[in-house]
């Protein structure tokens, strides 16, 4: 799949490098068809990571996609530079009027605040009911999906002893659902966070079905039978260097973080990395695009409803 970005975002370059297709705006104008719209807002404090992250994983299909990237306020992000979110990013204002077919909102290091103490949290319920009219299909991320399972359902999470960090086994439960489609029945996923929902509260949801979990993990994936709402507790957009770098800032921090699971080889930090989500975590992307984005939404977006 062509995603259009602009030739100057940095992740172009590192897209081209590993051979991913992306097309800029003169090129974009030539193709004959209707683009996929779709917003990512981006929660992450280092923005420029979390970009290339998931745009890789929106580049597997043949269709063309225009990306927004989206900011949830206006406070400057500590480790990316204002220049970077001055010339790509729109603030919400300023999309709001806009249709999309599918949006993306990540996680958030915010696993150990109640929601309400969250500084931006007003915004959020705000862009969380917006999206129910302006969007095709949305996908929220870790805290992302936490929070909105507690805005739309009021299912609160629990915070854990002990951070949940590592790569972990997990298996498909409904095989007929398309999001799912490809999947082996066992599939390995990154997880990175505090909080956790049981299952039971997800079944507990007229019009949710679990799509996949983890016996060490929890509920990995999670869908309306609309598709436009789609939870996803872990990080399949995760480089394989990720959890290290997680891991590697806490130990500096003094926080006595556990050795994320599953992860190195014989669980030894000093090892390589074993690297075994990637297949599925791009599958899951292209399955998304396809079955709950292009063909669900309607060819024009002003129909949405």
């Amino acid at each position: 799949m062509p995603i259009k970005i602009p030739a100057e975002l940095p992740a172009s370059d590192d897209l081209s490098s590993e051979n991913i297709f992306v097309m800029d705006s003169e090129r974009a104008l030539k193709q004959n068809i209707r683009p996929l719209n779709v917003g990512i807002l981006n929660l992450m404090p280092n923005k420029i990571e979390t970009e290339l992250q998931i745009l890789r994983l929106l580049s597997n299909t043949p269709l063309q996609i225009n990306i927004d990237l989206i900011r949830i306020d206006e406070t400057a992000p500590k480790n990316t530079p204002a220049s970077h979110m001055n010339a790509f990013y729109h603030s919400f204002s300023e999309v709001k009027d806009k249709k999309y077919d599918g949006l993306i909102i990540t996680g958030a290091p915010l696993g150990n605040m109640e929601y309400e103490d969250v500084k931006y949290w007003d915004k959020m319920t705000t862009l969380m009911d917006w999206s129910r009219r302006h969007v095709q299909s949305t996908i929220f991320l870790c805290w992302a999906a936490h929070a909105a399972m507690y805005h739309y359902y009021g299912v609160q999470r629990v915070v854990r002893e002990r951070k949940l960090s590592g790569v972990f086994e997990h298996r498909v439960l409904d095989e007929k659902n398309e999001l799912v489609r490809g999947f082996d029945p066992y599939f390995w996923a990154p997880h990175s966070r505090v909080g956790e929902i049981p299952i039971e509260d997800y079944q507990r949801i007229d019009g949710l079905s679990v799509l996949a979990s983890s016996y060490d993990a929890g509920v990995y994936i999670a869908a309306t039978d609309d598709k436009r709402l789609v939870y996803v507790t872990g990080h399949p957009e995760y480089d394989p260097l990720t959890l290290a770098q997680e891991y590697e800032r806490d130990v500096e921090a003094e926080l006595s973080p556990a050795v994320p699971e599953n992860y190195f080889q014989q669980n030894d930090p000093t090892k390589d990395i074993k690297v075994r989500w990637k297949s599925h975590g791009t599958l899951f992307f292209t399955n998304w695009l396809n079955y709950c984005v292009y063909q669900t939404t309607p060819f024009d977006l002003n129909e949405l409803n």
